[in-house]
């Protein structure tokens, strides 16, 4: 009885945190991340400036302009969108607009 007591209140605590789970995780090789820096730095992509500090599972304000991902940084990021800042690649989720990877 006590043992099942645990796996509820177990199992309602992960529950209770899923969406915190929810985000998207791209495993990007070491190419495609020097794909990706290299771009930046050949493109002269414009560096955008962020309010505050920006991390994994924020949501950027509406006011950011989000760049579309080109096609040589592979078939697994084409869906999201990006932007430079701070000497780093932000990738965004584009409909949440949330902060899925930033890449050094």
């Amino acid at each position: 009885m006590k043992r099942s007591l645990l796996v509820t209140v177990a199992l309602v605590s992960l529950l209770g945190t899923a969406p915190s789970f929810a985000q998207a995780v791209i495993e990007l090789s070491p190419d495609q991340r020097t794909t990706i820096r290299e771009y930046v730095v050949r493109e002269r992509v414009p560096v955008a400036r962020l309010p505050g500090e920006v991390r994994v599972g924020i949501a950027l304000p509406a006011d950011v302009e989000l760049a579309p991902v080109p096609e040589t940084w592979g078939p697994s990021v084409r869906r999201y969108r990006y932007v430079h800042w701070n000497d780093r690649v932000v990738l965004v989720d584009p409909s949440s607009r949330k902060v899925i990877q930033i890449i050094d």
